[in-house]
């Protein structure tokens, strides 16, 4: 590993501990270097508050030492005024001579003007230190502003022989596959993104509520299919306490109420596009998809997903609704106390 790598790498780890709090700014971490000692550290906290490189250089004591210094950092500078001043003039301003860039960043504001705008200001700049894990950090953010819609997750669980739930479980009872290290880790997820679907069944069989209760962090928005709006609303999906999306048919007379919304699609035409179009419309860069069967196997056919979560949990029963079909090598598994748990990638 080469010094450059090393120091990229360290910004990639301060940059991670805004996962979830961005929103919808991307990931980032920034350090600065002196004769090989880092005297600066910065992340991005969240939209609206200081940026990585801004609290990096804020973080350096003696400020004189900025002008024989190397600032490091995952991705590109920004070069335009946001919510913030651009950060590219904070480098030039401050006269910090060298620059390390992780990767470009996609958003169509900046795409390269930071670099030109440090280069133009006569600064050395090298871009493309640990690109593709630079790029693995923000892969919501780049899905979003590359493919125009939100990063999707897919995550179910099964029991030992495949089987997502009993045939007869009655409505409103939960059937636990995994265990309680297993659903904590759900809740972690739930809390680093955006929103989260699940089709009419499972709204209508389980009754979740799809909020944080076992971690720290905000709740996503809660997405839920109801073509005919047949669920009830008593159901723990609209007790109003989180921002829901409900996606009808058409020609169906419905209201927006408080944190209720209803979105009219097509569904004789490609469901699934048409709601990923409607989330991206919203700024929702990240989306986990918890089920049921039906409508996991309907991104999956459709090719819609980037990243699945599939646990398999130590319960057995001999017969009930089977897992979506999947036909993916795990492209790593973990054990997180006797809960088997893949992960797969739509390369």
């Amino acid at each position: 590993m080469n010094t450059n790598e090393y120091y990229i790498k360290r910004c990639l780890q301060l940059a991670r501990n805004g996962l979830g709090s961005t929103y919808p700014n991307p990931l980032v971490g920034c350090v600065i270097v002196h004769d090989n000692k880092i005297i600066g550290e910065g992340w991005h906290r969240r939209a609206g508050e200081a940026h990585a490189e801004v609290k990096a250089i804020q973080s350096v004591k003696n400020k004189s030492l900025l002008k024989s210094s190397t600032l490091y950092v995952t991705l590109e500078p920004c070069s335009h005024f946001g919510k913030t001043p651009p950060c590219s003039d904070l480098i030039i301003d401050k006269k910090i001579p060298n620059i390390v860039i992780g990767t470009i960043d996609p958003f169509a504001k900046v795409a390269g003007m930071g670099v030109k705008k440090l280069l133009s200001a006569g600064r050395n700049v090298i871009v493309g230190v640990c690109e593709d894990e630079c790029e693995e950090l923000n892969k919501r953010f780049f899905t979003f502003h590359r493919k125009k819609r939100p990063y999707i997750i897919l995550k179910w669980a099964v029991t030992q022989h495949g089987f997502l739930a009993p045939k007869d479980q009655n409505q409103g009872e939960v059937f636990w596959i995994t265990n309680a290290y297993s659903q904590q880790l759900v809740h972690k997820w739930r809390s680093e993104e955006q929103a989260i679907l699940v089709g009419t069944k499972t709204a209508a069989k389980d009754n979740p509520k799809l909020n944080v209760r076992h971690w720290f962090g905000k709740s996503p928005m809660r997405v839920v299919i109801d073509k005919t709006l047949k669920l009830p609303s008593h159901l723990s999906l609209f007790d109003d306490s989180i921002s829901t999306l409900v996606f009808h048919q058409r020609n169906t007379q419905a209201q927006n109420e408080n944190n209720l919304k209803l979105k009219a699609i097509d569904f004789e035409k490609h469901s699934v596009t048409q709601i990923m179009e409607e989330l991206y419309n919203n700024n929702l860069q990240s989306v986990i998809i918890e089920g049921g069967s039906k409508t996991l196997q309907t991104f999956i056919d459709s090719n819609l997903w980037d990243e699945a979560r599939v646990f398999v949990g130590e319960n057995k029963i001999d017969k009930g609704i089977k897992g979506p079909i999947f036909n993916k090598e795990a492209a790593t598994s973990i054990d997180v106390e006797g809960d088997l748990l893949n992960y797969y990638y739509n390369d």
